[in-house]
């Protein structure tokens, strides 16, 4: 077994006793420093971190290997990587990037194959001069989403 399976082995032990927590990254560098980055269902506090930390290290030889770990929560910022974090953050204001195009917009549903969008955009009106604004909504597959963020807003 690899260092990175082993690694791997003991995330997927630790996280079972926490079914709320789950892995979104696990990095090994070539000089063996380890960074996981777990998110939660509820938020990650520090004691699940330190929990997490402590199954790996305590569980790997140093005389065999010697390595590092760094356990972090997901961050405010940082790109979305799994359907499960969709899920948890409907409701909450995303950007989006496209292809084509970058979306700010309240995500409103998201399922297995797919996320709800929708929005509020100033548009030519149909009849006369000037702009209206209009709610937008749109069905997206994940396939299309080059990257989403979760926005922060202040009230």
């Amino acid at each position: 077994m690899t260092f990175k399976e082993r690694v791997g082995q003991l995330l997927e032990e630790v996280l079972k006793e926490k079914p709320t927590l789950f892995l979104v990254d696990l990095k090994i560098s070539d000089s063996f420093k380890i960074t996981v980055t777990l998110d939660d269902d509820n938020g990650v506090n520090l004691q699940d971190c330190i929990d997490v930390s402590r199954a790996v290290e305590n569980n790997l030889d140093r005389e065999e290997q010697d390595f590092s770990i760094e356990v972090a929560s997901f961050g405010v910022g940082s790109p979305i990587k799994l359907i499960r974090q969709y899920k948890k953050n409907v409701g909450r204001m995303l950007i989006v990037k496209l292809a084509t195009t970058t979306i700010e917009a309240e995500l409103i549903e998201a399922n297995d194959d797919f996320i709800t969008l929708i929005w509020e955009a100033r548009e030519p009106k149909k009849i006369g001069k000037g702009k209206e604004t209009v709610q937008k909504k749109l069905e997206l597959p994940y396939t299309e989403i080059k990257e989403a963020v979760v926005t922060v807003t202040f009230n």
